[in-house]
């Protein structure tokens, strides 16, 4: 990892701390950037890489196929409170922790913001609904976009008016951005005779990959425990595997798969998974690339 030794990076954190952000900066002198979710953590470390006094955390890390009823631990508060700096996916992703935000006085980025959003799919089992889809990593052009917006409000918070000057983020986000691209242009030869290829998913957070790659999702539907499918959405699905002839139909790696398996037994189609990205280990931009290529690897393999 490379290592860039920053000039006066301390008199601009410095500066950042006199304006408000948590206080962390003044007692180490590091800029403690906190994470809302996986992806948004692996973009803003690629965006920071090898950068000397910024330190990148990760908020929520679990096993799971959403946020919608996350609830704020005593931890999640105190890393919170801390930060110097929060960096959030946005378009409602982080609903949850709305009072905790307006409660710190760091500066957030949303990586939303500026973004053309999807409206948001239904919700069956929820009893709340989100005007757009705020699962823009899955698709790898927004992804750049959100490593590009990072980049440029870190330059702004450390630098101000000065952070053209210092290319250390805006270096790291091209040269991530060089790597995604090679491997977009690698996923769109992979699915190139896929091209309207029609999917059911067992979540709703596949919009955007699915416009990616020239998908087409006939019905999606969010089911966890405790809430599964209807009678009617089974039908509905059923049919709709007859009707289109469709080999596979795709569950959510952390979710369940109950009623995939009931529809799988019922029309002879084959259960697969896709992964959301909601967890996993590691930095930088290699392992989203590493999810994103598993996903187009399951997608070719059930449908090719």
């Amino acid at each position: 990892m490379k290592k860039t030794c920053l000039a006066g990076l301390l008199a601009g954190l410095l500066l950042l701390s006199s304006c408000g952000a948590s206080g962390g900066v003044e007692e180490d002198g590091t800029l403690h950037v906190l994470a809302t979710t996986y992806p948004v953590y692996l973009f803003t470390t690629a965006v920071t890489d090898g950068v000397e006094n910024v330190e990148v955390d990760l908020l929520v890390n679990q096993q799971t196929s959403c946020l919608h009823d996350y609830t704020l631990t005593v931890n999640d508060m105190k890393a919170i409170e801390a930060a110097d700096v929060i960096v959030i996916n946005g378009g409602g992703l982080e609903d949850f922790m709305d009072d905790a935000l307006a409660a710190s006085d760091a500066p957030v980025i949303d990586c939303s913001e500026g973004m053309e959003l999807l409206p948001a799919l239904g919700h069956e089992g929820h009893d709340h609904d989100t005007e757009y889809d705020p699962h823009i990593w899955m698709d790898p052009g927004y992804a750049q976009n959100m490593m590009a917006a990072i980049a440029l409000k870190l330059g702004e918070l450390v630098y101000g008016d000065d952070w053209a000057e210092h290319g250390e983020f805006h270096t790291n986000q091209l040269a991530a951005k060089d790597v995604l691209e090679q491997a977009r242009q690698r996923w769109a030869e992979q699915t190139a005779s896929l091209a309207g290829a029609e999917l059911i998913t067992f979540h709703d957070g596949f919009q955007y990959f699915a416009q990616a790659f020239d998908l087409n999702i006939l019905k999606a539907i969010e089911e966890e425990e405790g809430s599964e499918a209807s009678a009617a959405d089974i039908k509905e699905m059923v049919s709709l595997v007859e009707e289109h002839a469709l080999p596979a139909i795709f569950t959510e790696v952390n979710g369940s798969d109950a009623t995939a398996r009931a529809i799988a037994r019922e029309t002879g189609c084959e259960v697969y998974q896709l992964d959301m990205i909601m967890s996993g280990e590691g930095t930088g931009i290699q392992p989203y690339i590493d999810a994103i290529q598993g996903n187009i690897d399951t997608i070719v393999e059930a449908l090719g």
